[in-house]
């Protein structure tokens, strides 16, 4: 979507007055609104029905953690701070657990969010909507079922993998990992390697589940070289020493 479309949608939103609406913004030609959680409802069904923006679509639910966001899970000091060469020790055995003592400087009601993607059809305009939820611990935010159908999905994907409890769902339970799986996966403080491991005991003929025997490891991310080993051999020519060169 063009710039100058998604600035023309927030002005029709800010126009709008809509109550529990924070910030209405444009980045990357992407129209984003962020709204209170008490009112995420009533915003939803003004978003749908009214006819300046008429977004008939749910396209999609979003969990996010933002638990230690915007800090790295490799040291440093003596390399670049992106790009493949940052790997050169791990400051932690992955999903950057450093201790509750950074959780706790988490401000309260801000470490998880909800994204939801809408679409017009009638003016063909996207936009995304954001809401926070308000407890830390316990994230709750209400279920959009009511006015999209298509949230339920979605909806039970972000609680299975993010733990977000969607107030009003009408079947909010695990959808993609197992019966009686213990935490969400997608939390940046749930270990890489999990908590339990399961395998098929041939004595008691059942699935078991016992504790993870991998040991943790921070994973070093591949370094691809510009060298030779790289270069195909239709743009590699041999000199007279016999030595191969791109």
């Amino acid at each position: 979507m063009s710039e100058s479309r998604s600035e023309q949608l927030a002005a029709t939103i800010t126009a709008m007055g809509l109550e529990g609406v924070t910030d209405i913004s444009v980045s990357a030609g992407q129209a984003m609104v962020k709204v209170e959680a008490p009112h995420l409802l009533a915003v939803a069904a003004e978003l749908r029905d009214r006819p300046e923006t008429s977004f008939e679509q749910l396209i999609d639910v979003c969990g996010i953690d933002y638990l230690q966001y915007g800090q790295d899970e490799w040291a440093t000091d003596s390399t670049a701070s992106s790009g493949f060469s940052r790997g050169v020790s791990g400051q932690s055995v992955g999903r950057l657990s450093f201790g509750d003592e950074v959780e706790n400087e988490i401000e309260q009601g801000s470490r998880f969010a909800v994204n939801y993607q809408l679409l017009s059809v009638q003016h063909n305009v996207r936009l995304m909507m954001k809401v926070y939820a308000p407890d830390n611990e316990f994230p709750v935010v209400a279920s959009l079922t009511s006015i999209w159908s298509s949230a339920d999905w979605p909806e039970r994907e972000a609680f299975d993998l993010m733990g977000i409890h969607f107030e009003g769902h009408p079947d909010l339970r695990r959808l993609l990992t197992d019966y009686g799986f213990v935490g969400h996966p997608f939390r940046k403080d749930f270990p890489l390697v999990g908590n339990v491991e399961m395998r098929y005991d041939p004595l008691k003929k059942r699935v078991i589940y016992e504790p993870v025997t991998i040991e943790p490891r921070v994973l070093v991310p591949r370094v691809i070289r510009q060298d030779n080993r790289y270069v195909s051999h239709d743009a590699a020519t041999v000199d007279a020493d016999g030595e191969t060169d791109a």
